[in-house]
This record gives structure tokens, C-alpha cells and sequence, in this order.
């Protein structure tokens, strides 16, 4: 697990939330990143975000439990 308020530097291309779970090791598989979501235990810029497709752009900020990713 990663620790909080950790910055991740996403480029011009951008990143999909599962994607993003998976990269900072909240969650190990695309499967455990559906679980997480589906349980309304991620949100994206403080709301409750359940599409694991969800594009994030820079100034994101991602929170599950105590784990925080902002986005540059």
C-alpha cells in the first residue's frame, strides 16, 4: 500500500481509475479494482466514483480509505 497524499504524474495521455488502482497498489488485479469500486470505497475529486473506466486528467485526486493519489 502506498502512503497518503502521494503524487503521481499521469502525462499528456492520461490514465482510467482501475488503471490507476492497480499503479499505486490499492488494488492488486483489474478484478479487485472492480470489488473496490462497486463497494463505493473510491472516489475521484471527493465523490463516490464506481466506473473503473473513469479518465482522470491532471488535478485529479483519488482517495480509498487512507490512501490519497493527487494527479500532475
Amino acid at each position: 500500500m502506498m502512503t497518503p497524499m502521494e503524487q503521481i504524474d499521469i502525462g499528456e495521455k492520461g490514465l482510467r481509475l482501475g488503471q490507476l488502482l492497480k499503479l499505486v497498489g490499492i488494488a492488486d488485479t483489474g478484478g479487485n479494482a472492480k470489488e473496490l469500486l462497486a463497494a463505493g470505497l473510491v472516489t475521484l475529486n471527493g465523490e463516490v466514483e464506481q466506473r473503473r473506466g473513469a479518465q482522470l486528467k491532471p488535478g485529479d485526486v483519488v482517495r480509498c480509505g487512507e490512501a490519497e493519489v493527487q494527479l500532475g
